[in-house]
């Protein structure tokens, strides 16, 4: 399906030189602290405020959102500062719900992004409306919690073809299992890839879940930035310290305000730099390429001792022709020309057989 013809996810009015800024708690958790984080980060410039109100969370007993009696709150901060207002939704109801309490702009969360049948609901819910309505809210979709991209393809298309036109996606990296030093993978090369895809849908980077922790938002930021995501959506609590949930990766107002000001400052070396970062990309991918080889081989000596022991023939043409078949095959899929891959398999099958000749 091409998506084409879509609208301004926002007016320009809202934008910072193009860029893209929301921010605001992670749970609106009651009226006292929306007011004052919205009216402090519309001191720092920020003219989109976030809140969730409904908050899936992994297991039973955390904090699950105020629900729907903290739209009020979020309408009311939207008066009082001009901000427009953002919140997160799960169900057709979620949606009804936030636009009648006058909510600008909508997130489906990496949960929800991950089911079809949440989805294609909201969908539905879209659908039965008219055009009018369905162009007075934005809608953004954040990438599933696993590295599918066409599950992400897939929802942003189902919000599409119910006749959503202001519509976004939100990379917030993947979930991967054990310790790693970001909360949620960034796997940059798959929204690289939704924008090969998709080059008219705008792109938003939430370096907060990204990262899970404080000092990883301004260089995430960073990196989003040189990247040419189109803006940012940062968790931004009065009292992070205090937050209900993710207090880790929740940032003051005044230090959001010192990374937009880092932000712009940089902003005239922003094309060199993003040709660096691509370069230093390309250095870690074939640094991950060399040490798969380096595994292979070790894995090729090991069928060599086994094929000695057994006095099996080390060239086996009938294995060696469904092999090439089948990588081929993958190849054309990932949108590798297949006559590189036929080349490169040769020499690595080439090497590999040398290998085992030399146990």
């Amino acid at each position: 399906m091409k998506i084409t013809d879509l609208k301004p996810l926002f007016p320009s009015e809202y934008t910072d030189n193009g860029l893209l800024l929301i921010a605001g708690p992670c749970s609106a958790e009651s009226r006292d602290q929306v007011l004052e984080t919205a009216k402090a980060l519309k001191s720092e410039g920020v003219s989109i405020f976030r809140a969730g109100v409904w908050k899936p969370r992994t297991k039973p007993g955390g904090f699950e959102g105020m629900g729907a009696k903290a739209l009020p709150w979020i309408a009311e901060a939207k008066r009082q500062t001009g901000m427009l207002a953002a919140t997160e939704v799960a169900s057709g109801s979620h949606l009804r719900e936030a636009m009648n309490a006058g909510i600008d702009a909508i997130w489906i969360g990496a949960r929800t992004s991950a089911n079809p049948f949440a989805v294609q609901e909201i969908a539905d819910t879209f659908a039965a409306m008219s055009q009018t309505e369905r162009d007075s809210i934005a809608v953004m979709v954040k990438n599933p919690v696993n590295t599918d991209l066409e599950l992400w393809i897939g929802a942003i298309e189902r919000l599409y073809a119910a006749g959503v036109r202001r519509l976004g996606a939100i990379h917030r990296g993947f979930s991967a299992y054990g310790e790693h030093v970001y909360r949620n993978m960034p796997e940059w090369r798959i929204p690289i890839e939704l924008h090969r895809r998709l080059p008219e849908l705008p792109i938003i980077c939430d370096p907060s879940h990204i990262g899970g922790k404080k000092e990883f938002i301004a260089p995430l930021s960073m990196q989003a930035l040189r990247m040419n995501f189109d803006g940012l959506i940062i968790e931004s609590h009065c009292h992070p310290e205090c937050a209900l949930s993710d207090s880790e990766q929740q940032i003051t107002p005044a230090a959001l305000g010192e990374i937009i000001h880092s932000l712009r400052g940089s902003s005239e070396c922003i094309s060199g730099e993003l040709l660096a970062d691509l370069r230093h990309q390309i250095d870690e991918i074939d640094d991950r390429l060399m040490d798969i080889l380096a595994q292979r081989m070790a894995v090729a000596r090991e069928i060599g001792k086994l094929k000695q022991e057994n006095n099996m023939p080390v060239v086996q043409p009938e294995r060696y022709n469904t092999l090439i078949k089948n990588r081929v095959d993958t190849a054309e899929k990932l949108n590798l020309n297949p006559d590189f891959m036929r080349r490169i398999l040769a020499e690595i099958h080439e090497e590999s057989v040398r290998q085992q000749f030399n146990v």
